[in-house]
């Protein structure tokens, strides 16, 4: 965790002190690697406002203020959060405006515009989620996996079977897998169009591109 929090302002233990993005340097591979992990878990996932574009905070606000700086609508004037002609002053907290996670930089606008931003990928990642009943209410089971740097889990619901493959690992990385269970299902890849073989009576080899993360139907 040392890592994440280098600055005292940042261990301050007054709740929801950082952004996902800002912990990770704005590194979008390892950002939707996590959030995949998040919607292919158990629970209810729950985005911060600002999390859906990978916003940044400021640690040197006081309290939680450092998370609830002005949504960063658009490039223009305020963020596109109020009326142009208001001072900045007058906003509740400064906008983010660092050369890395800035209002100008970072924005719904772009990203909108921009089909392979993080939030067109978050808006897929939910809409599967919200197709696939396993992964909504379905059980969870861990798979064992040799390599660690890969995480495997399997969700299920009735006949429905959703197998979610992650690797942890900035470098290239395969795993085998024990799906005799499932021997002879088709697999289909609910979130890209690269092709997976029909299981078979062999371990399941599956190779990964760095923080590469799939969502497999069974």
């Amino acid at each position: 965790m040392a890592d994440f929090r280098p600055l005292p302002r940042m261990r301050l233990n007054l709740g929801i002190r950082r952004r996902l993005a800002a912990l990770f340097d704005g590194d979008w591979r390892r950002i939707e690697l996590l959030y995949s992990i998040l919607f292919t878990l158990p629970g209810s996932p729950i985005l911060y406002y600002g999390d859906e574009i990978g916003m940044g905070d400021n640690i040197w606000l006081d309290d939680r203020d450092g998370v609830r700086t002005p949504m960063q609508w658009e490039a223009g004037p305020n963020g596109g959060f109020s009326c142009g002609g208001i001072p900045l002053k007058c906003l509740y907290t400064p906008l983010i405006d660092d050369e890395r996670f800035g209002y100008r930089i970072v924005n719904v606008a772009s990203q909108r515009a921009d089909q392979g931003s993080l939030w067109h990928t978050l808006r897929r990642m939910i809409a599967v989620r919200k197709g696939q009943h396993a992964l909504g209410d379905g059980g969870c089971e861990f798979l064992p996996v040799v390599n660690p740097a890969g995480l495997a889990l399997v969700r299920t619901n009735g006949g429905e079977t959703i197998l979610a493959l992650h690797n942890l690992s900035a470098l290239p990385q395969a795993i085998a897998l024990d799906l005799s269970r499932w021997q002879e299902a088709t697999v289909g890849n609910l979130l890209s169009a690269r092709r997976f073989p029909t299981v078979g009576d062999r371990p399941y080899l599956v190779t990964f591109r760095p923080y590469e993360y799939l969502w497999l139907k069974l």
